[in-house]
């Protein structure tokens, strides 16, 4: 039986070879490009998170260099070589290129820190790679390897920690968290994305310094965030923001859902329902990682800690979180610098997701359906992976008497959609139409008119345009 040094060399040996594979996949591109700048005098290496993915078999087509090379001179070798070439990162020294398919960015050996009060980083050149290396966030992402002799540099002891799934940094978390705050997300984030485990010490230093996160900006802090919800275990890392505090500065509505339990236990955990939630609506992903969805199962529910109360009968209740919540979601989502769209999107959502639940046994009329449709419009699919998430319960008679009903409204909606076009709901008459029988110009008077006929499209269904115009004319006399 193998001890346990056995398997460690064993898993040392796996991922080298993963690496060698990999890294002759690129080196046609990346050997052409050492060339270059080594004929210009200058060194050229693969770095950071490549190397690591190499190493992982799962290398794709956007490569990160190092050099020691200012980005003036970068721009010298890399402007006649590239099929395009953009400089927007240069202020950090990083230029940015095109090659036969591959993404490359090649940044100048560096150093940067925030002082006490700045959100932007300032950034300083070094003049070796051992340098570079030190000052990047873990040690799985400090290996290098120079091109084109693919020496491998690993000062640190990332392969080490890439076979044991263990994110250190290279320094002390202290020194590395203090360099850039947003590292501490970015641990959260990699634990997300490749399900490693994150070292006691960097979880301690996390945990010590969470309040310094206040200094980076919200976009970087937003883009960190989504990385980790789109990855493939956000429970792992959204569950360390929150056992680390760095959620109550970033996401404070989620530590907010750890409501404290009655002692008769009278609702469930509502922090562990909102992942299992996300874990659920990520199961009926069809086409690849869902923003809108994972953040809208995340956030479902964080208007109940500002609506529980506790009924004189022994329940307790949350009535209208839904409604809170949406306004809690857009709040915090605007805070972040989300789109406009996102915002509405995901706060639409929280705001319906109980809606199903007045459904019951499926006495809801045609016109109640028509309205949850309209509603929802164009989030109706991602409504219905919603609300088929939001079943936690133990129960498996429960759970399947629910599936059951949702199963029906579906097949109703669909009978709708089949009769109605219920995907594009709108009056029997147009604005012109609505002139016309009316013997009327533009005015406020059309958009209420307009009004008065979609109520009667959702509670009748399709009328036919004569139908509509004696409707729409009773209605007017009734206005004079």
């Amino acid at each position: 039986m193998p001890n346990a040094n056995e398997e460690n060399a064993s898993a040392l040996n796996q991922v080298q070879h993963r690496a060698v594979s990999e890294l002759l996949r690129v080196s046609t591109v990346a050997d052409d490009l050492a060339r270059r700048f080594q004929e210009a005098g200058f060194g050229l290496a693969l770095v950071g998170g490549s190397v690591r993915d190499a190493l992982l078999g799962r290398l794709g087509n956007d490569l990160d260099f190092t050099t020691d090379a200012r980005p003036e001179d970068v721009l010298t070798i890399v402007r006649p070589w590239a099929d395009a070439v953009w400089e927007v990162g240069i202020a950090f020294g990083t230029v940015g290129s095109q090659k036969d398919g591959y993404q490359i960015e090649v940044t100048t050996y560096r150093s940067e820190a925030y002082d006490r009060t700045s959100r932007k980083p300032e950034v300083s050149y070094g003049d070796s790679i051992e340098e570079d290396l030190v000052r990047r966030d873990f040690t799985v992402n400090a290996m290098a390897v120079a091109l084109p002799e693919k020496e491998f540099i690993d000062p640190h002891g990332g392969l080490k920690d890439l076979a044991e799934r263990v994110l250190r940094t290279p320094g002390t978390p202290e020194a590395s968290f203090s360099d850039d705050p947003l590292r501490m997300l970015r641990a959260a984030r990699f634990a997300a994305q490749l399900d490693f485990e994150v070292a006691p010490d960097v979880v301690t230093a996390m945990t010590e310094m969470a309040g310094r996160i206040e200094i980076v900006s919200a976009e970087r802090v937003r883009e960190e965030l989504n990385k980790l919800i789109l990855s493939s275990h956000p429970r792992k890392g959204l569950g360390l923001l929150v056992d680390t505090g760095l959620a109550d500065h970033v996401l404070p509505e989620l530590p907010a859902l750890r409501l404290e339990s009655d002692e008769h236990h009278r609702h469930k955990d509502v922090y562990e329902h909102s992942l299992t939630v996300l874990e659920q609506a990520i199961d009926l992903e069809e086409d690849g990682p869902d923003l809108v969805l994972r953040l809208a199962a995340l956030l479902h529910d964080i208007g109940k800690p500002r609506t529980r109360r506790f009924e004189k009968d022994g329940r307790v209740s949350f009535h209208h979180h839904e409604v809170v919540g949406a306004k809690m979601a857009k709040k915090r989502m605007t805070e972040l610098k989300y789109s406009n769209d996102l915002v509405k999107d995901v706060s639409r959502l929280v705001e319906l997701h109980l809606r199903f639940h007045g459904y019951g046994d499926g006495e809801w009329t045609d016109s109640a359906v028509r309205r949850y449709v309209r509603d929802a419009g164009p989030l109706l699919e991602r409504l219905h992976k919603l609300t088929r998430s939001d079943c936690t319960t133990r129960n498996k008679r429960k759970a399947n008497a629910l599936s059951r009903t949702y199963d029906g409204l579906e097949e109703r909606i669909a009978m709708l959609q089949e009769q109605e076009e219920l995907d594009s709901i709108r009056p029997d008459l147009d604005g012109n139409e609505i002139m016309q029988a009316l013997g009327v110009g533009p005015g406020p008077v059309i958009g209420k008119a307009y009004a008065f006929l979609l109520e009667l499209r959702l509670e009748h269904g399709p009328m036919g345009h004569d139908a509509a115009v004696a409707a729409l004319k009773e209605w007017w006399a009734e206005q004079s």
